[in-house]
């Protein structure tokens, strides 16, 4: 602080003058500092004693441009540059193939970077391009998972509510039937639990794709043979029929085989209404059918001979 004082001090108070630019009318304010030699009775108290006048502003200070030779009512005529040989022009931008929305995506992350989506999962945020996380069914919830699509129909047989009694109270659970099949053959019956139903259907149909079975079928869409098939107390019975005669059957019976492709048969149930028990009959009596194709390999003899 010292240093700067002695410097300020070794100045004489700011000197203004007005200069006039050789180009314009217009006067500029400058500021100069001239240095002059201490005195024992000067100090830099003694500059705030001295008044300072004040500047007086002119109207000749100010630079203004005016366009005098412009006329206003004057019609401008547009002239262009010359095209350029080879010059192609673009394609205008409503003319263009719509981009869809991963297309946009991907061509903002290419120029800016990653964008944003608003969502953190477990404190990281979710950008737009990332395959991992799915869309949101909304604030709090799941995920949501896209539906399998592998060829297979679902059918929901039967939704129940089962109790489970432990130490502290009941607890309350649903149990589905689901049956799938691709109506080619291919069949499967699943059962799944859950706390809530659409979980419960889902773990049935995942169950339902690890049981899948195929269903001997012959060109009329019916059965090759008669044949029985019995699950706990359940027992079924399933007998071919001729085209156009349909599927004549009922509960859990009726949607197994139509979910294989069955188009002529006839079911029958015997012993027990239990939905899941009856759909497991029809599985066992499916699984014990053969094509005649098979028999007669198995046993080495052409197929005329079955019905000697």
């Amino acid at each position: 602080m010292a240093a700067s004082a002695t410097t300020l001090s070794s100045y004489s108070p700011l000197t203004t003058f007005l200069k006039t630019h050789p180009t314009s009318n217009s006067t500029t304010l400058f500021f100069t500092l001239s240095k002059t030699t201490p005195t024992p009775t000067s100090s830099f108290l003694s500059l705030s004693n001295k008044p300072n006048k004040p500047l007086k502003a002119n109207s000749n200070d100010i630079d203004t441009t005016f366009f005098d030779e412009v006329n206003p009512e004057e019609e401008i005529v547009f002239d262009p540059p010359t095209i350029p040989e080879g010059y192609i022009p673009p394609t205008p931008f409503d003319e263009g193939p719509v981009e869809t929305e991963d297309e946009i995506a991907a061509a903002y992350e290419e120029l800016y970077g990653p964008a944003y989506s608003g969502v953190s999962v477990l404190g990281n945020d979710v950008y737009v391009m990332d395959a991992k996380i799915k869309k949101q069914t909304g604030f709090g919830s799941k995920t949501k998972k896209e539906k399998v699509r592998d060829g297979f129909d679902e059918r929901v047989v039967q939704v129940r509510r089962v109790t489970k009694v432990v130490k502290g109270g009941k607890q309350l659970h649903f149990r589905a039937v689901v049956v799938v099949g691709d109506k080619q053959g291919q069949v499967g019956v699943g059962v799944g639990k859950a706390k809530e139903v659409i979980a419960a259907v889902q773990k049935s149909a995942v169950n339902a794709r690890r049981n899948i079975i195929t269903v001997p079928m012959t060109k009329y869409a019916t059965f090759p043979h008669r044949a029985d098939g019995d699950y706990g107390a359940a027992k079924v019975m399933l007998r071919p029929a001729s085209p156009g005669t349909g599927v004549i059957a009922g509960g859990s019976v009726r949607i197994v085989l139509e979910m294989a492709g069955v188009e002529n048969a006839l079911g029958k149930q015997l012993g027990s209404n239990n939905a899941l028990n009856n759909a497991r009959a029809t599985v066992v009596a499916v699984q014990s059918m053969r094509q005649f194709s098979d028999v007669a390999r198995e046993r080495g003899i052409p197929m005329e001979e079955l019905w000697k």
